[in-house]
């Protein structure tokens, strides 16, 4: 590995540019684990990486992809060998220093999981919209909200996290409600399990939100944010609760203490970004046993890294449904 490529993102003036470029090894960041990457995927926050204004980087230039799956080439730890197949997504990865949208890419061996059951592939399709999505699920499982217990709704339901929540709850045996505001994701989503499929929440975006509802899910997975979540939480039956990650929908939060104190309604933040290496290699063992999600490839759609601006375009304008595995290897 003498150079590698690599989608570089920089910053010039207001603009941020992306272009193919040619790297070395002492380009890549200080860590125990050296990995050719295979696969990476779409994410909302790649696309704001690209964006300007964005949010989410420290410094550019920088190899964007939070998230990347693939062989380890080079270790320095002893939890690691030539040959194994890692994946790795989170902590600074794509936004603090160099991410899989390179042939190569290295990290401390404490941010790397082994693939165990699962390919490289699949890994990446599932990525960090799947592993949010299961965590998700699993949170809401354990918060003790069973599949008797009412409907479940998932809000942006045709996004990465959305479209894996439905599969998981759905293969858990929850009657689950999708909600999107995409027509054409109808039939897609009640193959997945969906019960129902309904249009974005609120109904009426320019109502008054109101402290109260008329009570309508057990719990809910919400992928949105802002005035979806204030109205789903208005909506929450009494003890059930809310597993958040999204901000799609704007971070504000106009509610009130009322579903909190006379429904006994929680509000889960989800967080893949910081979750210790301990809980994340095992929640990802699950995702290669129990917890894999039944229709990977229904929600799965393929792009070249060399082409994947196009796909973050589409992510970020909301006209994109489903996952994106990048293709890094072969996809310059």
């Amino acid at each position: 590995m003498d150079t590698f490529q690599a989608l570089v993102a920089r910053q010039d003036g207001d603009r941020i540019t992306t272009s193919v470029e040619t790297l070395s090894p002492s380009d890549l960041p200080p860590g125990e684990v050296t990995i050719r990457v295979l696969y990476s995927s779409v994410n909302y926050k790649d696309a704001l990486a690209v964006t300007p204004n964005g949010g989410v980087v420290r410094n550019y230039p920088i190899v964007p992809g939070i998230d990347l799956t693939g062989e380890v080439v080079e270790s320095q730890s002893p939890d690691f060998g030539v040959g194994d197949k890692v994946l790795a997504h989170g902590y600074l990865i794509g936004t603090g220093h160099h991410g899989g949208y390179a042939e190569y890419a290295r990290l401390p061996a404490d941010q790397v999981v082994k693939l165990g059951a699962l390919s490289p592939r699949d890994g990446a399709a599932i990525g960090t919209a799947g592993f949010t999505a299961a965590m998700s699920v699993r949170a809401l499982i354990d918060w003790g909200i069973a599949p008797d217990a009412g409907p479940i709704v998932v809000t942006g339901a045709s996004g990465g996290v959305g479209s894996v929540s439905v599969d998981l709850l759905a293969a858990a045996g929850y009657h689950v409600v999708a909600s999107t505001g995409k027509d054409t994701a109808a039939g897609l989503l009640k193959e997945l399990g969906a019960k129902e499929v309904i249009g974005r929440l609120p109904a009426d975006p320019d109502a008054k939100p109101r402290p109260l509802a008329k009570a309508r899910w057990a719990g809910a997975v919400d992928c949105v944010g802002g005035a979806t979540l204030a109205d789903v939480l208005s909506t929450i039956d009494y003890g059930g609760a809310v597993a958040a990650s999204g901000l799609t929908g704007g971070p504000a939060l106009h509610t009130t203490v009322m579903p909190f104190i006379l429904r006994g309604v929680s509000l889960l933040g989800m967080d893949s970004v910081l979750m210790p290496i301990g809980p994340r290699r095992e929640l990802w063992a699950w995702l290669g046993d129990s917890l894999r999600p039944r229709h990977l490839d229904a929600v799965t759609s393929d792009v070249d890294v060399k082409n994947v601006v196009d796909v973050l375009d589409q992510v970020r304008d909301g006209k994109f449904s489903g996952r994106a595995v990048v293709r890094v290897a072969g996809g310059f």
